[in-house]
């Protein structure tokens, strides 16, 4: 960790807050509390933590509906959040990336599992993307959005269109997933009607295209750019 981040915890069982905090603490991290939703967005909005690791089931607001309106706040759009579900809470999984969140976490959890987690949550592109041109450098990619060209270690690979935009989406987010419903909108559009399987073909061609291991599948759900 190169800069002291800030983690916002939010959860309604105060044995749960005080072990991940021990523990988060001990990493160096800055660490925030809360009890429940609607708290937990007044802190967020005035501490603009690195990243929010949210319960699921809490009372006065629901985790749900917390992270579908910090995603509503320009301040927080782009925080990461990761919710803690309860094993036999699977169903909420894709409800929780329809809000808007970047991973999910199930309890009970062992320390050295959630500090994983959370560090590969906050673990930055190898160089941060540039707004201005477009431009993402990430792992052994250069993805330039002007030119619509992607280089692996210098090679220049061209993609068809729809490809190189499905990249350069996962990519942009690294480590969070896309739900498929979150891809076909933002590369198809509302209004054009494709089959199931068009995705997965074109996550298919993009692998043989680019050659790499980090997109990766989430069974079920949709897709990610992988970073360790």
């Amino acid at each position: 960790m190169t800069k002291e981040q800030v983690i916002l915890l939010v959860d309604d069982e105060e044995d749960i807050l005080e072990f991940l905090s021990y523990n988060l603490k001990r990493e160096g991290y800055i660490v925030h509390n809360a009890t429940n939703g609607r708290d937990a967005i007044r802190i967020a909005s005035e501490i603009l933590p690195d990243l929010i690791v949210l319960d699921v089931m809490m009372p006065v607001m629901d985790g749900i509906e917390t992270c579908q309106l910090m995603r509503q706040n320009t301040a927080l759009k782009d925080c990461r959040i990761a919710f803690l579900t309860a094993r036999g809470e699977d169903y909420s999984q894709i409800a929780g990336f329809d809000a808007g969140a970047d991973d999910y976490i199930t309890k009970p959890v062992h320390p050295k599992v959630f500090i994983s987690r959370v560090k590969a949550l906050l673990k930055r592109a190898v160089a941060a993307s540039d707004e201005i041109t477009g431009r993402l450098n990430i792992a052994n990619l250069i993805i330039d959005r002007e030119k619509y060209l992607v280089y692996k270690d210098g090679t220049e690979i061209i993609l068809p269109p729809k490809e190189f935009e499905l990249l350069y989406l996962i990519a942009s987010r690294p480590n969070k997933v896309f739900t498929r419903e979150e891809i076909f909108e933002r590369i198809w559009g509302d209004d054009v009607v494709v089959g199931d399987r068009t995705i997965d073909v074109h996550i298919r061609k993009l692998r043989e295209a680019v050659d790499i291991s980090n997109i990766k599948t989430v069974k079920g759900i949709g897709y990610k750019f992988e970073l360790k």
